[in-house]
């Protein structure tokens, strides 16, 4: 597991970990840490709603998250790239599931999850990295990830009880 405040260099086991990698041998390039969220809201008394991201470099539909900065924790590095992607403040609320691929670069890469729950809402801006974002029923939000490997995450998500 990774030391304490989540601070890992890449070579800490991840107990949640939804591996996609296969083993290979030789010299790698340096593994890619990444932190993202499962971002939800609940609308009066309806179902859950989770937000899910364009972007059209590669015309996909993904969860929100992005790479750790050097020396930033993977906690700090999901509430950042959150709020830069989708203008949400967000409390962190309980670890979800890893997933582990190989990225575009051939690099392995990690990428932590957390629930988050929106605190501040400082606006979406449609940019060239996120042009888009949606927020679904969980359902609908599953199906239409790009990404086998995101479903899983997002289906981890437990439904906080309704408020009142």
């Amino acid at each position: 597991m990774p030391p304490a405040g989540g601070a890992c260099d890449g070579r800490c086991p991840t107990a949640n970990s939804l591996s996609r990698m296969s083993p290979q041998g030789g010299a790698q390039p340096e593994p890619v840490r990444a932190g993202g969220g499962v971002v939800w809201r609940r609308d009066g008394p309806g179902p859950v709603r989770i937000l899910v991201v364009h972007r059209p470099r590669y015309d996909d539909w993904s969860l929100p998250k992005g790479k750790c900065d050097r020396g930033e924790t993977d906690e700090d590095c999901a509430r950042r790239e959150v709020r830069e992607e989708t203008g949400l403040t967000c409390r962190l609320g309980p670890e979800l599931p890893s997933t582990r691929y190989r990225d575009n670069k051939g690099r392995d890469k990690t990428v932590r999850y957390w629930a988050m729950e929106p605190v501040a809402d400082g606006g979406f801006t449609p940019n060239a990295e996120i042009d888009e974002i949606r927020w679904l029923p969980l359902p609908e939000a599953v199906e239409l990830l790009s990404y086998d490997h995101d479903r899983p995450v997002a289906e981890a998500l437990v439904e906080p009880p309704a408020a009142g």
